[in-house]
């Protein structure tokens, strides 16, 4: 590891545990029972990094997704959003076979089989059309599903709300995905489809959320508070869904990364952040 990433990773860790936030005493049980029930430890540090994230939205984020819903017709958008979910296949099937769900091992293998040749490559969402609505799991939910605990909330910019165990099993997805490697291993041509594939990816999220994203910055009186309740309610809640198949009533609506994001109705309150 090279001395800068050395300087800037203890920079990062230095100003995280100065940035703690102060634990109220026994003798105030209200704001302690608070404390313990956000999670959030490290609050004016997550909160320093969700106004860069917050910065890099106003400028960046938001206007591309702006202009994406603009200039993209409706019908392409949800093409581009079922190819997306139908590529993270392998990842979710992965997370079926270590929870022990066969049948949702079944759908999610058979939803693949369907879309990707009836569907043109999962353009079209065929098999949800038929009765076989799909689902998202990822490593997250999985280590949830094994015991372990998701540990203190961060903020991470440009990944948004997330915790130790989201983190890696965010990085674990990554990984098990056969795509990051074949497209990393096959030349320039293959390594340019990924990065298109991932501002596909981003691009298709923020516009999901745009409503809700802008809802929550219009009515909330602390957006920061209001997105990670939604955030961690979000997750418990997809976390105890996680053997249950989903409803016949229609499809999934998820991201491209195969997973949701939390619900106000934020995207990532109310709370559950999904994208529309």
């Amino acid at each position: 590891m090279s001395t800068f990433r050395r300087s800037s990773l203890m920079l990062l860790g230095l100003l995280a545990v100065s940035a703690c936030a102060t634990r109220p005493p026994a003798s105030e049980p209200e704001a302690l029972s608070e404390y313990q029930a956000n999670n959030d430890p490290i609050e004016p540090f997550n909160r320093a990094m969700y106004a860069v994230n917050d910065g890099l939205d106003t400028v960046l984020l938001r206007p591309a997704a702006k202009a994406y819903q603009f200039v993209v017709p409706q019908p392409v958008r949800t093409g581009v959003r079922n190819v997306l979910a139908n590529l993270r296949t392998p990842v979710i099937a992965a997370n079926d076979i270590l929870q022990g769900e066969p049948d949702r091992l079944l759908v999610t293998v058979g939803r693949f089989m369907i879309n990707t040749t009836f569907g043109l490559g999962g353009i079209f969402d065929v098999a949800g059309a038929a009765g076989m609505p799909g689902h998202t799991e990822d490593f997250g939910q999985t280590f949830a599903r094994w015991g372990v605990g998701e540990g203190p909330y961060l903020f991470v910019p440009l990944i948004g709300p997330s915790n130790p165990r989201d983190l890696v099993g965010y990085g674990a997805g990554v990984a098990a995905d056969p795509l990051t490697w074949i497209l990393a291993d096959s030349g320039n041509t293959a390594e340019n489809i990924g990065w298109a594939r991932l501002g596909l990816t981003v691009l298709d999220t923020r516009e999901g959320l745009l409503d809700t994203l802008d809802s929550v910055k219009a009515t909330s009186l602390d957006p920061y508070a209001t997105l990670r309740s939604a955030y961690r309610q979000s997750r418990n809640q997809q976390i105890r869904n996680s053997g249950e198949l989903p409803s016949r009533a229609g499809p999934l609506r998820g991201t491209g990364e195969g997973g949701s994001a939390p619900v106000v109705d934020v995207g990532t309150g109310a709370s559950t952040l999904q994208p529309r």
